[in-house]
């Protein structure tokens, strides 16, 4: 995956003192926490240059002096929401399984709690976080033993599996009826779909639970192959 832009907040040369005299100065962190609300709000579709000026109580054309366009904003708004702070204190010394966990349940969080960055993210620009994250995804990973050979299979597994399992809850939006309903059309198709019916999948509802066991499965085989 080719990397479009760093993300980096950018530097650029002051632009004139022409601020509405209730807003603070505009900079590049208000406008990236200003993006951040409006896709929490109402997702990307509903991000225009236009309505984050109105947020910020700005100019359209005083954006500019910021950034070049509304992708320059999404990237770094994406990469601004994606931070990982490290693990919390104590840390068990080599313990590489808990690492990897905390690390991968964090960025699923982090995306939940943002729903539109799970989408964009697969099309958008590797900003540091995210390069920072993969980083230390692919140190811990190597000091357990993981071959370089096999590293990058690692890394794009374990990143699969976060981004299909928040990708899936983020966008699921039937209702406690509505798969109580397709499981009673599934029993009556039994002969048909014995084993997604005997499972009850279509009830199962343990998001948190599912995607720890997945991962579970995941670190387990590679665990073999250090």
């Amino acid at each position: 995956m080719a990397a479009k832009r760093s993300g980096a907040l950018k530097k650029r040369s002051p632009r004139p003192a022409q601020e509405p005299r209730n807003e603070p100065p505009l900079s590049l962190e208000r406008i990236v926490a200003a993006a951040v609300y409006l896709l929490d709000a109402e997702g990307a579709a509903g991000l225009t240059m236009r309505r984050l000026a109105d947020r910020l109580g700005a100019g359209t054309m005083s954006l500019y002096w910021h950034v070049d366009n509304k992708g320059d904003v999404l990237d770094l708004a994406l990469d601004a929401v994606l931070e990982y702070p490290g693990p919390p204190q104590p840390v068990v010394p080599g313990d590489w399984r808990a690492e990897v966990v905390h690390l991968l349940e964090h960025w699923r969080a982090g995306m939940l709690r943002h729903p539109w960055s799970a989408s964009l993210l697969p099309g958008r620009a590797l900003g540091p976080n995210i390069l920072n994250r993969l980083e230390l995804l692919g140190g811990i990973l190597s000091r357990a033993g993981v071959a370089d050979a096999e590293l990058n299979a690692a890394i794009w597994s374990l990143w699969n599996h976060v981004m299909g399992a928040t990708v899936t809850r983020a966008s699921f939006d039937f209702s406690e009826d509505d798969r109580a309903a397709a499981q009673q059309r599934l029993a009556r198709l039994g002969e048909r779909y014995p084993t997604i019916e005997r499972s009850r999948l279509l009830l199962d509802d343990d998001w948190d639970g599912t995607f720890r066991k997945g991962l579970d499965l995941l670190l387990d085989g590679l665990a073999t192959r250090r």
